[in-house]
């Protein structure tokens, strides 16, 4: 009887520690802290434009980004077109045309209506319990958020600056910065090797100030000129702060998702930006640009700007690519911290930061890297400055 009591107290004892590691494994318990659970609900985190348009003036109609972005990973068959777990409705509760893309790499869902939304209309866009994750666990209950459209956004009015003196480039929205392919406010740093060139038909030039060092080059090579602290340099830091200004100043402005890479939309000229909700952009896979070659594109980034970064050269895990006569010298990124392009990324446009620009090991950038306040660093990269217009 001793020996049977012995194993009663044993068995009860593997019980329980069993149920204990359970509850620790947050993997096992659907209550614990752990959204991407295989027992945890999923639930939508993010959502473009904000819900009753907080935090924004209006949603640009012929320009709206509307997206969800999900607590953990989503199965693609129960939210991509056709299925009709995503939808967005007008006035009455009439439905919006349009296509459903979910993208694995960010969790994130986009609404891409057919046409234009119309102008100063609200809309109710809603993601139904038909979503499930990959383990089959849906939605709790149906997820609704509004908006308002404002009236039609129009194309970015740049503004050109006339260049400080010395400086007498042709007039640009950057005034005299439109030269430098590199120009920083404490130091440009290379990565001592020869795999860095910055060049340009009639630019290319490198500076800082008020700082004072610039390292690598050579054996990295420019077609400009290298301007330590002194007039030019410190022209273009003038210069830069006033266009940082004015383009952060830009009105309107499609919301965007936390990352802009693989959506299904073609970007049209226009004003896109993050909010204080949503501060930081990246951009993971393919984004595209299409528009004239009049057309202009200005991002607004509250906080910091990154692109993925890949491991093999030639396969960039990040590409930013022009389409219909879209040109780099038109493509302004506003980055309020820090932007920084993951190896071997691919870029477009000119990088005005408030902070730093730090273009990592073989990242190609067809624009500028501009530094208000920090310093630019560049391992094995081409810089290719576009003309100054």
């Amino acid at each position: 009887m001793r020996t049977h009591s012995n194993h009663k107290v044993l068995l009860t004892a593997l019980l329980l520690l069993g149920f204990a590691v359970g509850c620790c494994d947050p993997g096992r318990n659907p209550n614990a802290a752990n959204p991407a659970a295989p027992q945890t609900l999923p639930t939508v985190i993010l959502v473009t434009p904000p819900n009753a348009n907080v935090g924004i003036a209006g949603v640009c109609p012929n320009i709206a980004i509307i997206s969800a972005t999900f607590s953990k990973a989503m199965n693609p068959a129960t939210i991509n077109s056709p299925a009709s777990t995503f939808t967005l409705s007008g006035p009455g509760g009439a439905l919006v045309t349009g296509d459903v893309t979910y993208i694995v790499a960010t969790n994130i869902a986009t609404f891409t209506p057919s046409s234009s939304l119309a102008a100063s209309t609200p809309y109710t866009a809603k993601i139904t319990t038909g979503a499930a994750d990959t383990f089959g666990n849906t939605l709790a209950a149906d997820f609704e958020w509004t908006f308002t459209t404002s009236p039609l956004c129009s194309t970015p009015t740049v503004p050109v600056i006339p260049p400080t003196p010395p400086a007498t480039p042709p007039p640009s929205p950057l005034g005299a910065a439109c030269t430098f392919g590199a120009l920083a406010y404490s130091t440009v740093t290379n990565v001592p090797n020869v795999g860095t060139s910055i060049t340009g038909t009639a630019t290319g030039d490198i500076g800082v100030s008020p700082g004072t060092a610039i390292t690598g080059f050579p054996p990295g090579t420019y077609t400009g000129s290298l301007n330590p602290p002194g007039l030019l340099a410190a022209a273009g830091e003038a210069d830069l702060q006033t266009a940082y200004n004015n383009f952060a100043g830009e009105a309107g402005g499609a919301v965007l998702p936390a990352d802009i890479g693989d959506l299904p939309n073609c970007f049209a000229p226009g004003v896109y930006k993050t909010t204080s909700a949503q501060p930081s952009l990246g951009i993971t896979g393919n984004l595209t640009l299409c528009g004239p070659a009049t057309g202009v594109w200005v991002f607004q980034i509250v906080s910091s700007l990154t692109t993925a970064a890949a491991v093999t050269p030639g396969v960039p895990a990040s590409e930013v690519i022009l389409s219909g006569g879209a040109l780099p010298q038109n493509v302004y990124w506003v980055v309020g911290s820090s932007a920084t392009l993951g190896t071997y990324s691919i870029f477009q446009g000119s990088i005005l930061a408030q902070a730093s620009v730090s273009v990592n090991t073989g990242a190609t950038l067809d624009g500028r890297a501009l530094a208000l306040t920090g310093a630019v660093s560049l391992d094995t990269n081409t810089v290719t400055v576009p003309p100054c217009q």
